[in-house]
């Protein structure tokens, strides 16, 4: 699978645009997503519409919308973790760059989905 990444700052805090047919699978995808250390956090919203070409025609659909708070290292496992879980063929998964916010909720978000688990302490007084 090829994600494609342009961010070069692997610490750099992303939040990844994700959408799915289902509250149920989305609420497995992120509860999975935040146990594997891939994203901090994932807010849903259930009720969403999209509106999209596919195979020739338009389609309209109701989704729920997903957005994870990770890094830019590990947003190819975390997209690979959504494929493997999604049961579109061509699942939505857009990152997009943090360019600010703050200081101490992105330290956290660093913390949480770095490699080897999160650092202890670095989610108190966090969401």
């Amino acid at each position: 699978m090829t994600v494609e990444r342009t961010i070069p700052d692997p610490d750099a805090v992303l939040g990844v645009y994700l959408t799915f047919p289902e509250r149920e699978l989305a609420e497995a995808v992120a509860a999975a997503l935040v146990d594997a250390g891939l994203a901090a956090c994932v807010n849903l919203w259930s009720g969403a519409t999209s509106v999209y070409r596919w195979e020739g025609r338009t389609v309209t659909e109701a989704e729920v919308v997903g957005w994870a708070k990770t890094t830019a290292a590990r947003l190819p496992a975390l997209v690979a973790a959504v494929r493997e879980r999604h049961p579109y063929e061509v699942p939505c998964a857009v990152a997009y760059p943090a360019v600010g916010g703050f200081a101490p909720y992105l330290a956290w978000v660093r913390a949480e989905t770095a490699e080897g688990g999160a650092v202890a302490g670095a989610g108190e007084a966090t969401p």
